[in-house]
Formats: structure tokens, C-alpha cells, sequence
């Protein structure tokens, strides 16, 4: 085990690494004095950007050529050169559609009066620390006590004024405090969790290696962006990062592991496959454990996973935990994971950015088939360059890939059924331009910080307004403007109440022209062949791709059979089986919550549910009167029973068996003796000769004796019991006499 680990202060070789850069500052100063002299004309300063997602694996056309496989990009290029009659193009020389009217914006008018949104869950005051004396001011990245190597990474990244949250969070963290931040999308909470652990490793004990930080994030790529980041803040440092994701090469992650790196960047469900599998791998020294993102990564499903590896990890370590939005869950893992936390806000997550347009497309239930044109026409005319379009289903994003490869758009997609390769390389593709517009599904929507992107399409409505925020906070983002489009269907209108009163008067509703999509309707009717060749091409090469899979696994079985079972068993904390069990749960607890009536549902699902109530009290209507008046009796003791239940508290889990009304049951039985002889007399059903049928007469024959001396004794004791009433009772002369006993008299 490791010494603890403490500051300590720095030693010689960092002192004369601080010389060095000393006379380089001065040089540098001195080239700046002779530039004002006027000896030399002055160099524009280029800032590096943060995010490199190139540099981390083979590039796609080596991983093509190993896999023999071809990309999507060149299938439509095959397509569109065997393509016999070219597609009439509905744009003209000056980039509008010929004939065409142009796209209208208006003002967006509510139908129905807006409901209050749920609000949230309220923190736990008292758990958290006071944050007293924390700062969301700083003039400079000097203020904050950082080390000369951080301060020249940040001048070279182009970082000159702290934002809110790294002006509260640097100080804290670096005296070693439990930070719970949250804080707007692209405020900068990446450095504001990097810098002060950095800080701290600059002065770790470098004689015992170890890993001393763990960064979890939700996805792959927010974790490439993680690494990519810290890499270029320690540039000037011997501080050394891993990247521990899904999808990359496991051998090199291994190595890279073992050779204990200070940092390491990973994703819950390969960092824990490494613990369980990997020699000499273990968390034993960690000092800081980092959870990006902590709303997502609970909603993936990663939760089991984050609780094995807190429950591995030291108990004296610092933990930073950051968070969009405060939910149940999160305050538990909060509560689990923290120790004395402070809570930093520094700015409310759901806040709109001022710079943000958004505006709403609305597309009617008859109008759903023409989503796509919808989609293509707003592209040509509107929405050329710097867009992410944010699909439903993977499916659907791929779709849309190979529509706007055949409409001559550059495109890029990004999904769960690409590899990480391909993944990696269409978000450098799109962040060096090289594509117009990339089509992504969620997995793009958290954390990731691509700058330039002026246009947000949400072609298919996110599930919820938290969803929104987090997709529509892709663009608009350090006081730069963007716009928002959200198509909305009838389904959704739940979601838009939502979205018009986050955005308030300033949400406009853009109606496309009628002209341009009637003719990229019929563009994409001619282009259904080629995209159907396509998907057979793809069919064709995955179904060859998985016979050389096999062929190739039963060749290496045989020739190396014995080194393969000697190896010892990969071990997985969750296996397919328990994920299956665990997702039915999931499935089952969700209905259940359905039921109660607290959840927002879809306009769509609230029409169904009065139809089905409407028809309900029809089919009531028509019923007898006593059957009415049992059903509203039944209701009365269910409601009866529910308020008990309310009042009784949580203490009894089980409901008391109530008896049914004996009339109840012998209109059962009568109407099941009915049904029987009806299907036997039918010749439905045809009744076997049981040993106890000779017994069956004598014993009804036995009960019909019995209930008629029942009778006979019931009758004959109500008669003496009148005797007896009558005999201790005076007749009164008083006492009312018909007229007709006076008559027949």
C-alpha cells in the first residue's frame, strides 16, 4: 500500500523545469517589445482546440480493409453512379427552389392553457456544508492559486476569464473538499473538475506510481472528450492520462492500465471489467473520484456498476459529483458517495441561453409520412452547414444518412450500431467541416462540446424537457447564437406546453413551404430502390462478416485449443441473463407507475384513455339496474377500502380478504351450470363417467331431505313462537279491522 497521499513540496527538477519556462516568457517578451519597435510584423496567436477525437485508434478505412467491408459513403456513391434517370434537383443556381415559396415564421400561439410543470425534487439542505466564502467571481486564472504549467495550457487553449463555475469549484477542490456542482451546459465543468486535480498531482509522491484519479462518464464519447481535455491542460506537465472506454483495442488498455497512469478516464462498464479480469490492476491508492454527468449515467442503468466501484474504492479519497438536474436517485448516490459536501449552482440547469433562437415545427397526423421531406426541404433552403439533427432510433438516423447521401448533402451519422471507430470519426469529421451535418441519436446529446454549431434539428421530439435542454444546449454555446427546431406532432403536445413556456414569447413557429415538400416527397419516392439496394448490400455484407467470424473462431480453437482453455475465465459483473431480469423489472416498476396517475403521458395516450373510459360508461348504461347498482356499490367499497388503506399508513402491505354476497355466488354457479349443459347439449363438450357417479344421486337426494326437514323445523318453530307472542298479548279493542273482515262477517 502506498503513502497517503499529501502535498509535497515540489523538487529540483521542477524548479528547473519553472526556470526554463521563466526564460522562455522572457523571450518571449522580448520578441513582443521588438514587434512594437516595429522590427517584426506581430503573428496572429492560433489557440489549440481541446478536443482531438482523431488520435485514439486505426483510422476507418484500415478498419474497413481488416474487416473487408465498405462504408455507407461509398454504397451511395455506387448508387448514384448507376443511377439510370438523374433526379430532378429542386434547388437552382442561387440556392433557393425554383417556383418555390420561402418558409414562414410567426409567432407561436398556444391552443390550450398551459398546466404547471412538476417541480422538482427539493435538495436535502441539511446534509450539504455552507458554502460560505465561495467565489463564482474571478478576474483571471491567476486568482485561483494555480501552478505556472496549468496557466500557460490555458493561455495556449485561449481560457482567459474563469466562467462561474471553475471560479467557485477551483478553490474548493483544491483544498480537498466534496464538491456537488451543477451548472448550464457549456459553462465549463470539465476544467473545472480538471485543473485543481491537477493541481494536486503536481505535487503526488512521484517515487510510488499509482493510479490517484478516476473520471466516469456516461458515454464513450464524452469520456474522449474528458481525456482529450486533461491531456491538453497537462500538457507542460509529466503527468500522464488513459482512456479506458468500450470499443478500443482491451489489450492496450491493459498495458496502459498496468503501467499505472496518474489519471484515468473511463467508462463504469470497462473500468470494472478490467478490475475483475486485468492483473495487477486495483484502486487501492485512489485519491479523487470524479462523476461526470451523474443524471446520465443513472438513466443508462449504470447505478449497480457506480455503487461497485465506490464500494472498491478508499473511503479517504475526495469525490466531485456533477449533475444537470437534482433527481431522487441522484440525492441518494450523493448521500452514499459524499462526505460532507458543498453544493455548487452556478447557474440553474433548465436556463435558456440568451443568444438561443427556438422555434417549433408542427406536422399534423396526416402530414407524419412527409417528415423526411420536411426535414430535406428545411436543409436545402434554410439550414446549410454547422447542423446536428438528433433521430429517434438508430435505424431512423441511418436511414436519414443514406437519404442525405443520395441528395448530394455531406452527412455523418453517429449511433450505437456504428464501431467506435467510425463513431470517433464522423464527430472529426464534423468538427473539422468536413461534413455539413451529422445525424445522431442521444448518445450525442450530453456533454459533448463541438464549437460552431449554429443549428439543433430535433427531428424526433425528445421524451421529456430535460432531454430538450440538454440536446438544444449543443448550440449557443459561450454567448455564441444558435437555433433550435423541434418537429412536434400531435403526440407530443405535452412537450411543447413545456417548451412554450421555457421559451415564452420568444418561440416562433416556422411553417415550410407546401411547394418544397411536395417535391422532395416525390425525390425521396424515387430514390426508395437505391436506398432499398443499400440495405441489402448492408444485409449482405453483415451476414458474410459474421460467417468469417466463425470460420475464423473455429480455426483459432483448433490450433490453439489448449492455450485458450488454460486461460483463466473472463468474469462479468452483469451478464446478459441479469441484465434481461433487470430490465423487465424496470419494464414492470414503470407500468406500476403508470397506473398511479403522477406521470406526464403523451396526447395521443390521454385520448385512448378516455375513449376506453367513455366506452366503459356505455357498456354501464346498458346494463340492469341491479347489475348498475352492484357495480356502483363495488366502487363505493374499493374507494371505502383506498382511503382506509391512505389513512391506515404504509403498515399494512396486505389487503383483508373481504367475502362476496352469497347471491353473488349462486348466480356464478347457476351460470356455470348453465354454460356446461349448454356446451354439452352443443356436443362441445363430452362428459367422462367418473368413479363417484353412482354416489352423486344419493348424496343430492340426502341434501334435498335434509333442507326440507330444515323447512318443516324452521316453519314449525316460527309457529309456536306466535303461539307465544299471541298468548302473552291482550287483544285491544282499538286495534284496526278492515272493512271486508266486517262484511264477511
Amino acid at each position: 500500500m502506498a503513502p497517503s497521499f499529501v502535498f509535497e513540496p515540489p523538487s529540483d527538477e521542477e524548479y528547473s523545469d519553472a526556470e526554463e519556462e521563466e526564460q522562455q516568457e522572457e523571450q518571449q517578451e522580448e520578441e513582443e517589445e521588438e514587434q512594437q519597435e516595429g522590427v517584426k510584423p506581430p503573428r496572429p496567436r492560433h489557440s489549440q482546440s481541446p478536443w482531438d477525437f482523431a488520435a485514439y485508434s486505426e483510422t476507418v478505412a484500415e478498419e474497413h480493409a481488416r474487416r473487408s467491408t465498405t462504408s455507407v459513403d461509398f454504397k451511395i456513391s455506387n448508387a448514384l453512379q448507376q443511377r439510370s434517370v438523374p433526379i430532378s434537383d429542386p434547388i437552382s443556381d442561387d440556392g433557393t427552389s425554383s417556383g418555390s415559396e420561402s418558409d414562414k415564421q410567426e409567432d407561436y400561439k398556444p391552443e390550450d392553457d398551459e398546466g404547471d410543470d412538476a417541480t422538482n425534487v427539493s435538495d436535502s439542505k441539511s446534509f450539504f456544508s455552507p458554502s460560505d466564502g465561495a467565489s463564482f467571481n474571478a478576474n483571471s486564472f491567476m486568482e485561483l492559486n494555480l501552478s505556472r504549467p496549468l496557466l500557460r495550457a490555458c493561455e495556449k487553449l485561449g481560457y482567459t476569464k474563469p466562467t462561474p463555475i471553475q471560479a467557485a469549484c477551483i478553490p474548493l477542490a483544491l483544498t480537498g473538499r466534496d464538491i456537488c456542482g451543477s451548472a448550464i451546459t457549456g459553462s465549463g465543468k470539465t476544467a473545472a473538475f480538471a485543473l485543481p486535480t491537477l493541481e494536486r498531482l503536481l505535487f503526488r509522491p512521484k517515487r510510488v506510481p499509482a493510479i490517484r484519479v478516476l473520471v466516469l462518464t456516461p458515454a464513450r464519447e464524452l469520456a474522449v472528450q474528458v481525456h482529450s481535455m486533461i491531456e491538453k491542460l497537462a500538457q507542460f506537465t509529466d503527468i500522464r492520462c488513459c482512456l479506458v472506454v468500450g470499443g478500443l483495442s482491451l489489450k492496450a488498455q491493459e498495458a496502459a492500465l498496468r503501467s499505472m497512469p496518474d489519471i484515468v478516464v473511463a467508462t463504469p462498464g470497462r473500468i470494472i471489467d478490467h478490475l475483475r479480469n486485468s492483473m495487477s490492476v486495483d484502486l487501492e491508492d485512489l485519491a479523487v473520484l470524479i462523476l461526470d454527468e451523474a443524471d446520465r449515467l443513472l438513466e443508462v442503468g449504470f447505478s449497480a456498476e457506480i455503487r461497485e466501484l465506490i464500494r472498491v474504492c478508499p473511503k479517504r479519497r475526495q469525490t466531485m459529483l456533477f449533475s444537470a438536474t437534482m433527481t431522487e436517485e441522484v440525492d441518494e448516490l450523493v448521500k452514499l458517495s459524499l462526505t460532507k459536501p458543498v453544493r455548487l449552482s452556478a447557474d440553474p440547469s433548465a436556463k435558456r441561453p440568451v443568444t438561443l433562437t427556438e422555434e417549433v415545427v408542427r406536422i399534423r397526423r396526416m402530414r407524419e409520412v412527409n417528415q423526411e421531406a420536411v426535414l430535406l426541404a428545411l436543409c436545402s433552403k434554410t439550414f446549410t452547414s454547422r447542423v446536428i439533427i438528433f433521430s429517434g432510433t438508430k435505424q431512423a438516423a441511418h436511414r436519414l444518412k443514406i437519404l442525405f447521401g443520395l441528395a448530394g448533402f455531406k452527412a455523418a451519422e453517429l449511433h450505437g450500431n456504428l464501431t467506435q471507430v467510425q463513431r470517433l470519426d464522423a464527430l472529426e469529421l464534423f468538427r473539422k467541416q468536413g461534413v455539413d451535418y451529422l445525424i445522431a441519436t442521444d448518445v450525442a446529446a450530453r456533454g459533448l462540446d463541438i464549437i460552431g454549431v449554429q443549428t439543433v434539428i430535433n427531428y424526433a421530439c425528445p421524451r421529456d424537457l430535460t432531454s430538450y435542454v440538454h440536446r438544444v444546449g449543443r448550440t449557443a454555446r459561450a454567448g455564441r447564437e444558435g437555433y433550435a427546431v423541434t418537429f412536434v406532432t400531435d403526440n407530443d403536445r405535452s412537450l411543447l406546453k413545456a417548451i412554450a413556456k421555457r421559451a415564452g414569447s420568444k418561440l416562433r413557429s416556422r411553417i415550410v413551404a407546401e411547394q418544397s415538400i411536395t417535391k422532395w416527397s416525390q425525390i425521396i419516392e424515387q430514390m426508395e430502390d437505391q436506398v432499398a439496394t443499400i440495405f441489402e448490400e448492408e444485409r449482405e455484407e453483415q451476414a458474410l462478416r459474421k460467417a468469417e467470424m466463425e470460420a475464423n473462431k473455429a480455426e483459432n480453437m483448433i490450433a490453439h485449443k489448449d492455450e485458450i482453455y488454460s486461460r483463466p475465465k473472463r468474469t462479468w459483473f452483469v451478464t446478459e441473463k441479469e441484465k434481461r431480469i433487470v430490465m423487465k423489472a424496470a419494464k414492470a416498476s414503470n407500468e406500476s407507475e403508470k397506473h398511479s396517475g403522477n406521470e406526464v403521458i403523451s396526447a395521443q395516450q390521454a385520448e385512448d384513455l378516455k375513449l376506453k373510459e367513455k366506452r366503459k360508461r356505455e357498456h354501464e348504461k346498458n346494463l340492469p339496474r341491479k347489475k348498475r347498482r352492484k357495480l356502483e356499490a363495488a366502487r363505493e367499497m374499493l374507494e371505502e377500502e383506498n382511503q382506509n388503506e391512505k389513512s391506515n399508513g404504509s403498515g399494512k402491505s396486505k389487503k383483508e380478504k373481504t367475502g362476496m354476497p352469497l347471491v353473488d355466488v349462486a348466480y356464478r354457479r347457476a351460470k356455470a351450470v348453465k354454460a356446461a349443459k349448454k356446451a354439452t347439449d352443443a356436443g362441445k363438450v363430452v362428459r367422462k363417467p367418473s368413479k363417484k357417479s353412482s354416489s352423486t344421486p344419493q348424496r343430492t337426494q340426502s341434501r334435498t331431505d335434509e333442507m326440507q326437514d330444515l323447512f318443516q323445523s324452521d316453519m314449525s318453530q316460527r309457529k309456536q313462537n306466535r303461539k307465544s307472542n299471541g298468548a302473552g298479548k291482550k287483544k285491544s279493542t282499538n286495534s284496526f279491522k278492515s272493512k271486508s273482515r266486517y262484511k264477511r262477517r
